[in-house]
């Protein structure tokens, strides 16, 4: 099932069950779905990596929302930010923690010899590849300057 369909039956629970927080973010998800359809002029659904990168852009809006909102003292706003995330995150697949990072990171320091600083690019060029879906780049980010340092 693609993530439209998912997202369709999703809202039409979300309806039925007068969830007001889960309707708006499946609707985000869907405006933001069918922008990069047109975006890309493709008539066909978009793959699902874009997919992917797409909902975790989503989830990294309504956090930083959030943080810019309690930074502020409004918890008010935050909260509904941080209700939306959730519910987007649902959709995308089981994110790796920290420990399962690291080590991908290793594997790939140590199979193309790369040492320092120098080389975080090139790291970050293949982990991100390679963990697109899994890891959010922040922590990719962070664990590849903890390995080279």
């Amino acid at each position: 099932m693609s993530l439209s369909a998912k997202i369709m039956e999703a809202m039409k629970d979300a309806m039925r069950a007068k969830d007001t927080v889960t309707l708006e973010s499946l609707r985000a998800i869907k405006s933001a779905i069918l922008l990069a359809q047109t975006e890309s002029g493709a008539k066909e659904e978009i793959s699902e990596e874009d997919e992917i990168k797409l909902l975790q852009r989503l989830v990294k809006q309504r956090k930083d929302s959030a943080n810019i909102y309690i930074q502020q003292g409004r918890q008010d706003l935050a909260d509904p930010e941080i209700e939306q995330a959730a519910v987007i995150e649902k959709f995308l697949p089981a994110q790796l923690s920290e420990e399962e990072v690291e080590a991908v990171v290793k594997r790939i320091v140590a199979d193309n010899g790369f040492a320092g600083m120098a080389d975080m690019g090139k790291v970050m060029g293949i982990a991100s590849k390679e963990l697109a879906g899994s890891a959010d780049g922040k922590t990719i980010s962070t664990v590849v300057k903890r390995v080279l340092a």
